[in-house]
């Protein structure tokens, strides 16, 4: 037996601004509100399906460390191009981890520096 990522959670000072970026970055819709203000955001189809939600969670004071998980993220009907400028038209800066130059990846980070890296390689929808 396997397993499959099914959720992945991100602490956050503002979910639903943070809600914002992820849904239209990943064409996510916002699947559910906490009364804590934490929401879980996911494909339209629900929780279950083939793709992970993301669950982002109320975090008062920032992290003070550079976390240890963070998206790698696929173009699907687009170029790697494409897709970084429309995620720095919604809110993404470029991130410098000591990046050479020569990688196939580029590093950006969310509105609250969540790190995050758009592949090379296109996917099939």
């Amino acid at each position: 037996m396997a397993l499959r990522l099914s959720e992945i959670v991100l602490e956050s000072r503002s979910p639903e601004a943070l809600a914002r970026f992820w849904c239209a970055a990943l064409d996510y819709v916002v699947l559910d509100r906490e009364e804590d203000g934490s929401l879980e955001i996911g494909p339209s189809s629900g929780f279950g399906g083939p793709q992970p939600t993301i669950i982002l969670s109320t975090r008062d004071e920032p992290t003070q460390h550079r976390g240890r998980l963070h998206f790698d993220l696929n173009a699907l009907a687009s170029t790697q191009e494409e897709e970084i400028e429309r995620l720095r038209a919604l809110g993404a800066t470029d991130l410098d981890v000591g990046q050479s130059g020569d990688e196939s990846w580029v590093v950006l980070q969310d509105p609250e520096g969540n790190a995050f890296c758009v592949l090379k390689a296109v996917l099939e929808p």
